[in-house]
């Protein structure tokens, strides 16, 4: 009998691919939730931090006998493995090493419960000694490289000097006077509220009276009988809280207050030492937010110096960094400011004269990574190739040229030695699940240390197709379409728009996975079409694509998102009567806005821990980018949601934690009570115990209710 040869193996081809597709996995939805930081999270090198003062990079690998801590020398590349585990347990439980934390040059520190462990790095390891013993309650620790211990105890400050002694910074016995914590509710880059001089002879901290602030209470719902947390919430156009930066001078035992003048409740940000230890810089800024003035002042007495400069916007001044100086110098820093519309960065001497302009075009810098001493560099990430990535560059502070340090397309997150020769480099983009490589700032040497494999390989992975729409405006969107898996071009697919489209974030990036998050994938696995995009009002575009939104929240940012729905509309394989929209916190207010304010393009809508009425959201945030309601009535009734339940025609979950201490509860709770005063049917889930969003295994159930809720509509 003949046998066709080439027709046998186009059928084994087939039999191939039809067995391999047969073995491709679905996702879990635990995978879908929570893998890319657990069982899926691409190969890295733990814990890696190059050592102060050395070209040495530090990193945890697993062994056979536990985890080990290794060094990498460069440019020689030369091994030493410095720590294991189980010299360091001594016999504890430890399981896997913990977070070690470089001070200084062979000097770093670990928590063990209460206790501060010293490491001092010698030729044959590291030395191990307690160096404190903490309170049960510290919290914002920070350790000097003078081995000046800071943590805040309650609400007052401590400190261990680096003789080991104990000193009460603050002593305050009202629990509304708050003292070496974050202000300002997180805005303006203020992430913490300690300040330790260079040399560690002096503390500067916040101190923040928010005693005529409204109570807003949190229920603890696990006790019996429940118990209510009241919390100082500032809402807009309500009181807010005050705040002074002081100075503490640990010989003397004696505190400043800084006389920042102004009104109480204006902002205090950027605040920064002077090398020489002699001045603190502060940047104030209005309530209004559309003038900041960077001031000099004495640290001894507390007396303003001098006024740097000043910057004005007739919509508002958003300072996000503090000052930086340059190395060895006492009177040249860079000043970042958005004055020309993008996030630029600008050379100062402390008199105010400015030198020069460092970086410029329509792109935004993203960090201050540190300087080359030798090619006199300032070492920076930005999005400048594209908005969708981000990479490494040198900046001349001579004259601001600029040059790339990295290759490949994708997101780099970058660290720096003390003396900018070389960087670690990990990138993350299409294709590429994550990548660790060191290179030379000068010179072309560059060395991979880490090439991670496809965690998803064996995974039925959806098509991702990148789409660029326009704004009214002209101004270009980026988005994601996820098709379904075995997609048939000719079907009509259930489809799910995910949206945040709030200032500061963007979901759409050149990074790993494709899709952006493995929650689109699941739901591509099941069938759906899911599409995301970054409407004006996201972060990383500039300053006129964030401010787009003023005064005017949930309106420009669904004229953007239109263009989206009627992108897909026009796509034959969507069924434009099963389409769903979902998000989170300004995400939740979009969607919520969506159901309400466009009722007839989509069936059904998840919001979670939404805003619903700006009025009860905070006063930085929320008059930044709406004024106050006496100064925008008009933008507060026309994003106000609770009055406008009575148009949904579709199907809406919303869901809350009980704890939100970001979007309080009421918000929900609110609309719940105007849909029953209007007859209307509104679904709700709440997550007791949680705070603005669902973390951990719990996340896991919340992404269940999310998509059955969705299988229920849009099926």
């Amino acid at each position: 009998m003949y046998i066709n040869k080439k027709a046998c193996l186009a059928l084994g081809a087939i039999v191939c691919a039809t067995t391999v597709s047969a073995q491709k996995k679905m996702f879990t939805m635990a995978e879908a939730t929570n893998g890319m930081s657990t069982t899926l999270a691409p190969a890295s090198l733990k814990q890696a931090a190059w050592e102060p003062g050395t070209n040495k990079l530090y990193y945890v690998v697993k062994t056979g006998n536990g985890d080990a801590w290794v060094s990498v020398s460069f440019p020689a590349a030369t091994v030493d493995t410095v720590l294991r585990l189980k010299e360091l347990a001594k016999g504890e439980k430890l399981k896997l090493m913990p977070a070690l934390t470089w001070v200084d040059k062979g000097l770093l520190y670990f928590k063990d419960g209460n206790d501060l462990k010293e490491g001092v790095r010698t030729g044959n390891g590291v030395q191990w000694s307690t160096w404190a013993t903490l309170p049960e309650n510290a919290e914002n620790l920070e350790v000097h490289k003078t081995r000046n211990i800071y943590y805040t105890s309650g609400n007052n400050l401590c400190m261990i000097t680096k003789d080991k002694k104990k000193l009460q910074v603050t002593n305050d016995a009202n629990e509304h006077i708050v003292n070496g914590q974050s202000v300002h509710r997180n805005e303006f880059g203020i992430t913490g509220g300690i300040f330790p001089s260079p040399d560690g002879n002096y503390l500067a901290y916040y101190r923040m009276d928010e005693s005529m602030v409204n109570d807003y209470p949190v229920v603890d719902w696990s006790a019996t009988p429940a118990k209510v947390k009241n919390i100082k919430y500032p809402m807009s156009g309500g009181t807010s809280h005050q705040v002074t930066v002081r100075v503490f001078n640990p010989t003397t035992r004696k505190t400043v207050t800084i006389n920042t003048e102004g009104p109480q409740d204006q902002y205090l940000t950027s605040v920064t030492w002077s090398p020489d230890e002699k001045t603190i810089f502060i940047g104030v800024l209005n309530r209004e937010q559309n003038h900041l003035v960077l001031n000099q002042y004495d640290a001894q007495t507390g007396a303003k110096l001098r006024t740097l400069f000043e910057e004005k916007d007739d919509k508002y001044v958003e300072p996000q960094h503090g000052l930086t100086f340059i190395p060895e110098s006492n009177d040249e820093f860079i000043w970042w400011s958005q004055r020309d519309g993008f996030m630029h960065l600008y050379l100062y001497r402390t008199n105010g004269k400015l030198v020069r302009q460092l970086t410029k075009g329509n792109w935004v810098v993203n960090e201050v990574l540190g300087f080359n001493k030798a090619s006199n560099e300032v070492i920076v990430t930005a999005a400048k190739e594209t908005p969708l990535e981000k990479h490494a560059y040198a900046v001349s502070l001579n004259n601001s040229s600029i040059r790339r340090l990295d290759k490949e397309a994708g997101t780099h997150t970058v660290a720096l030695t003390d003396d900018g020769k070389y960087i670690f480099d990990v990138v993350t983009g299409a294709g590429i699940p994550k990548r660790s490589t060191i290179r030379a700032v000068a010179g072309k040497y560059e060395n991979t240390l880490l090439e991670a494999a496809n965690p998803l390989q064996m995974y039925n992975r959806p098509e991702v197709r990148n789409i660029e729409l326009k704004a009214d405006d002209g101004t270009p969107l980026y988005g994601k379409l996820i098709l379904p898996v075995n997609f048939d071009a000719s079907k009509k697919y259930p489809t799910i728009v995910y949206l945040y489209n709030g200032p500061h974030v963007q979901l759409i990036k050149n990074s790993f996975p494709e899709s952006g998050n493995l929650w689109y994938e699941y739901m591509a696995q099941h069938g759906y079409v899911v599409f995301s995009m970054d409407g004006r009002g996201s972060g990383n575009r500039g300053l006129k694509f964030e401010q787009a939104i003023f005064r005017k929240l949930g309106t420009i940012e669904m004229d953007d998102q239109m263009k989206g729905v009627e992108y897909l509309m026009s796509q034959r394989f969507v069924d434009k009567e099963r389409m769903g929209i979902h998000g989170w916190s300004y995400g939740g207010f979009m969607t919520t806005s969506f159901m309400l304010r466009n009722p007839d393009i989509f069936k059904c809508g998840v919001a979670g821990g939404p805003v619903l009425d700006w009025t009860m959201y905070e006063i930085m945030y929320t008059e930044r980018y709406m004024d106050t309601p006496k100064e925008n009535p008009t933008g507060y009734a026309d994003n106000l949601l609770l009055d406008k339940i009575k148009n949904l025609k579709g199907k809406l979950l919303l869901i809350h934690g009980t704890d939100d201490p970001t979007v309080v509860w009421q918000h929900s709770v609110n609309m719940l009570k105007k849909a029953v005063d209007n007859g209307v049917q509104l679904d709700y889930f709440v997550y007791p115990g949680h705070e603005h969003n669902v973390r951990g295994k719990d996340r896991v159930h919340l992404m269940q209710k999310i998509t059955d809720y969705f299988d229920q509509h849009l099926k």
